[in-house]
């Protein structure tokens, strides 16, 4: 009788409510809501409030917790006061759904050496491949069959890297060259870019929003030095000089500066326009191996969105620059330009390089060093990866540690996320590649092929498909 009194009491008590965006802003009035209001319901109120022409989902927090089920199974019971006004937190979920890859599609035998990088171009249309083999290898995404073996390197080819406009693909190697390659016909593009006197360890193209023209590069070397190149003249135009050892990686970022890190233990932010230094952002114990920003998918995908664009081709530079940088200011208008950074201390800081020098937080759990850190595309989670065998996800916004996954019974290398933010895969030194639900935060699906330890991972910006390739000198396609 009692437990029946409890239920229909549960039933009928009732909380002020106000729904409340990531940055804050209120929508709608209060809401007096019961505590059975379900996900499902909360979607439909959301939607009316913001008045979408199509359903949209959303996920909802109350106090830092996700509502799964009802509001009352996320609530304290003990702790909950009728009194008060509950702010409810919407966050907006992509409309589209990337479905699991589950199967390997095509093993492209071809690279004559291990396969060091893959990347998919930003229109989604070709596949480059670079390894130990000096080539650089274009491969046809549709018919998963190869495309061109592109010949000019003398040495490995350490890094690719995609102009946002997909019209052409970098390549760089131990050589410390850089040779531009046209994807159509597999022809090299203008003079081998020389300058660097040791290997090149990242490149980074000048974002779309700023220049639709896509001819200016950044490169990293082992010789401290970061260099800007004009690659149509294929001359250098800027020099970065500051770091006193190897600069590991160049990231291009959106709002006109560059961010390098190096095994000096710093990073350092520049101004783009005229390669003057801006600040020096300082913490890490040891070689700084990794950045992320949290655009980092936005400068990606430039001027095509895979998902909106479908069946619309905009040819005006102008227009898709505007669509670009509108593109960009969305994701940055909740925080800004945000910068992570990975270390050989075992550690993650979560940076504001925009504004300040001080860390907004330090990640440490890792038991190991960590070899990469990825945003998701709408840059709510962080995925850092580490030769502790482990991936640890952060919140992207405070760098509050979220979960651990497990699985890889060796070093991860690797991660991509799907463009809907609802997966991610790894590549590990174990030889698998393993993806992982965002939603449940556990392994989804192994997928073993490889035989033996896969360096690279992409995931194709459509969504469509994911590429890996390793020491096996093969190049796999995944798909659905």
């Amino acid at each position: 009788m009692e437990n029946m009194e409890e239920e229909s009491n549960n039933d009928e008590r009732r909380l002020l409510c106000r729904f409340k965006s990531e940055t804050g802003d209120i929508v709608g009035d209060l809401m007096d809501l019961p505590l059975q209001c379900t996900t499902e319901q909360l979607t439909l109120i959301c939607n009316a409030l913001l008045q979408q022409d199509e359903r949209t989902p959303y996920l909802f927090f109350v106090n830092e917790n996700e509502i799964t089920n009802t509001l009352d199974s996320s609530l304290d019971s003990k702790l909950l006061n009728t009194e008060e006004v509950l702010d409810i937190i919407y966050q907006q979920q992509a409309v589209f759904r990337v479905r699991p890859v589950s199967r390997c599609t095509s093993s492209l035998p071809g690279h004559a050496e291990a396969v060091i990088s893959v990347s998919f171009s930003p229109d989604g249309n070709h596949l480059a491949s670079g390894s130990g083999d000096t080539t650089v290898r274009f491969w046809d995404v549709l018919t998963q069959t190869p495309d061109y073996t592109c010949k000019g390197h003398k040495n490995w080819v350490l890094c690719i890297a995609w102009a946002p406009d997909s019209s052409k693909l970098a390549s760089a190697c131990k050589d410390g060259r850089l040779i531009l390659w046209d994807p159509k016909t597999g022809q090299q593009i203008g003079k081998t870019m020389t300058g660097h006197r040791q290997w090149i360890t990242s490149l980074s193209w000048e974002p779309y929003h700023k220049n639709p023209e896509c001819r200016l590069l950044a490169s990293s070397s082992k010789d401290c030095d970061v260099r800007i190149w004009d690659t149509t003249l294929g001359h250098t135009v800027l020099t970065l000089a500051g770091h006193t050892k190897s600069v590991t990686v160049v990231k291009w970022g959106g709002s006109g500066l560059i961010y390098t890190a190096s095994q000096d233990r710093t990073v350092k932010v520049w101004r783009a326009n005229d390669g003057v230094l801006c600040r020096t952002l300082e913490g890490h114990a040891h070689w700084v191996n990794t950045l992320a920003l949290n655009t980092d998918y936005i400068l990606r995908i430039g001027p095509f969105n895979p998902i909106t664009d479908a069946g619309q081709k905009i040819t005006d530079k102008t227009e898709l620059q505007k669509k670009t940088l509108e593109q960009y200011e969305s994701t940055v208008q909740c925080a800004g330009e945000r910068l992570v950074s990975g270390s050989d201390d075992f550690t993650l800081f979560l940076w504001q390089p925009e504004k300040d020098k001080k860390a907004i937080a330090r990640l440490t759990g890792h038991q190991q060093l960590v070899n990469d850190v990825k945003f998701s595309p709408d840059a709510r989670i962080l995925a850092s990866a580490s030769f502790d065998k482990s991936i640890k996800l952060w919140d992207g916004l405070t760098g509050k540690f979220i979960t651990t996954l497990r699985g890889h019974v060796q070093a991860v290398y690797m991660v991509a996320w799907s463009a809907d933010s609802r997966l991610m895969v790894s590549g590990s030194a174990d030889s698998t590649l393993k993806l992982w639900d965002m939603k449940s935060k556990k392994l989804a699906v192994d997928l073993p092929g490889h035989a033996d330890e896969v360096f690279a991972v992409d995931w194709s910006t459509d969504g469509m498909r994911v590429a890996s390739g390793g020491k096996d000198k093969v190049l796999k396609l995944w798909q659905h």
